[in-house]
């Protein structure tokens, strides 16, 4: 086995595993990160057992102390931004500042839950029979299995696992087998913070092997998963059997309405921002952009121009907008929905071809495709890439009729100065998410994420509602 081993850690200690696989940067094919530990189906039985014995501990612990916890791994990931930032874009593929910034943000989430620990307050019932008080509090579900996608290697973890720790569970986490040194990191100061061991988990390792043991095991009593529709379905379908309480993220194919009266550059800010930024390598990114007739013509020259001048490159270098696709599968398939979407009918507008840098990565430019329609397969699929179609459509009924057919329903915009049709839209965009003169990415961590149909699937993530998954209530009659 290689030397420079990063392993998985159980019930407080490091453990290798059966194999390991490197960790081999996007942006630069001969930048390897390390080689992580495969944890084996024993392992996985190992964590689950110790997530059982430590969540009985923890749950018992102060709240003064989870607290505590809770601000420490806030405040290291924040001090350590820079640092981990510039591992995760090496890691991911996105730029520098798009890798700071979710290092940041998800101390933001370790802080914000930990301030979520001391606003824990029950309720209280005057019975319907006299003499009777009642009491209705929330207790912690149990062992929560966490799978998180590759796309935000840190972000979503954090958003996960600070409010599962904060409300008193123990954790069994695996993370997406492309991106294991974020989680990695994270696992590493989460270990130094004095949790009872076995209270935090990590498990690298396949979906076929760790996620399928994870996801049929019934010693879980909650799992939540980001990642694709398919697999999401498998997921529900597999914890449903063992009533395991379930929370899926999923896909989607958000759409950014343009109207006539849009601010012209605003219009194409946003879309730029929403369809290419991560180079488009996320679930609220606009990948189709609505435009009515009266504005089209002048809204995909001005975006067309702005996409020619977005740079493309290694993610650490100065100035770079773009950086890599995650890896040659991902970009391969993107490059199939190009060749696709034109065999179609849609016409390629700018950009769409692979690019060489002097580093051996995985880079593309930026692809605007027009004169396409909403029952296109580039239209319906989601293509997780920096691809983006422009729909033209006659007027704002259209717009929004042509957004709401989709099978998703996480995010959705609108550009206008018209009062009307914003507060209309939003009540008619059947999305979890509306945005009005904003990117269709782009969330604040302390109100609730996520969508509708396809997009996801129990309760809602982040702010206050995602007690409503970590916790479960108990109601109490007291005769005094």
């Amino acid at each position: 086995m290689p030397s420079d081993i990063f392993r998985n850690y159980i019930n407080g200690e490091w453990l290798t595993g059966s194999a390991t696989v490197a960790n081999v940067s996007p942006a630069n094919i001969a930048d390897v990160l390390g080689h992580f530990a495969q944890a084996d189906a024993a392992q996985v039985e190992q964590a689950i057992e110790a997530a059982s014995a430590a969540q009985v501990v923890w749950e018992r612990s102060g709240l003064e102390q989870r607290y505590q916890v809770l601000m420490a791994i806030g405040d290291e990931l924040i001090a350590r931004k820079a640092e981990l930032g510039e591992q995760l874009a090496r890691e991911e593929g996105k730029t520098l500042a798009e890798g700071i910034g979710e290092v940041y943000r998800s101390g933001q989430f370790f802080h914000y839950y930990a301030a979520e620990v001391l606003r824990q307050m029950g309720e209280t019932a005057d019975s319907v029979r006299p003499g009777v008080e009642i009491e209705m509090r929330r207790e912690p579900v149990g062992v929560v299995a966490i799978i998180t996608p590759w796309n935000f290697p840190m972000a979503t973890a954090a958003w996960k696992i600070a409010p599962a720790l904060a409300f008193g569970n123990a954790v069994v986490f695996k993370p997406a087998n492309a991106v294991p040194a974020s989680a990695w990191t994270l696992t590493e100061i989460i270990s130094r913070q004095g949790l009872p061991a076995g209270t935090f988990n990590l498990v690298m390792g396949s979906g076929a092997i760790v996620g399928d043991r994870l996801i049929h095991s019934p010693k879980i009593n909650a799992l939540s998963f980001t990642g694709s529709v398919d697999t999401g379905r498998k997921v529900a379908a597999a914890t449903a059997v063992n009533f395991v309480r379930c929370q899926l993220e999923m896909g989607s194919k958000n759409a950014l309405i343009v109207l006539d009266d849009a601010d012209l550059e605003l219009a194409v800010d946003c879309a730029l921002n929403g369809a290419f930024f991560g180079t488009g390598q996320k679930c609220t990114a606009s990948s189709r952009l609505i435009v009515t007739a009266g504005v089209h013509d002048r809204f995909v020259a001005a975006l067309i121009e702005r996409i020619g001048q977005l740079k493309v490159g290694h993610p650490l270098r100065e100035g770079v907008q773009i950086g890599a696709v995650i890896d040659e599968k991902q970009l391969n398939q993107n490059l199939r929905y190009i060749q696709q979407a034109q065999a179609d009918g849609a016409r390629l507008a700018c950009g769409g071809e692979r690019i060489s840098e002097e580093q051996e990565g995985f880079y593309m430019r930026p692809a605007l495709f027009v004169d396409t329609r909403n029952d296109m397969q580039i239209n319906r699929d989601e293509v997780f890439g920096p691809i983006a179609c422009v729909i033209k459509v006659a007027d704002y009924e259209e717009a929004l009729a042509t957004l709401n057919d989709t099978r998703f329903g996480l995010t959705a915009g609108i550009i206008t100065q018209s009062l009307k049709y914003a507060s209309d839209f939003k009540r008619r965009a059947k999305t979890g998410c509306v945005m009005v003169n904003l990117p269709t990415a782009g969330t604040d961590y302390h109100v609730p994420f996520g969508g509708r149909k396809d997009s996801s699937f129990g309760p809602r993530e982040q702010g206050q509602y995602a007690r409503d998954f970590y916790t479960v209530v108990k109601t109490t009659y007291v005769r005094p």
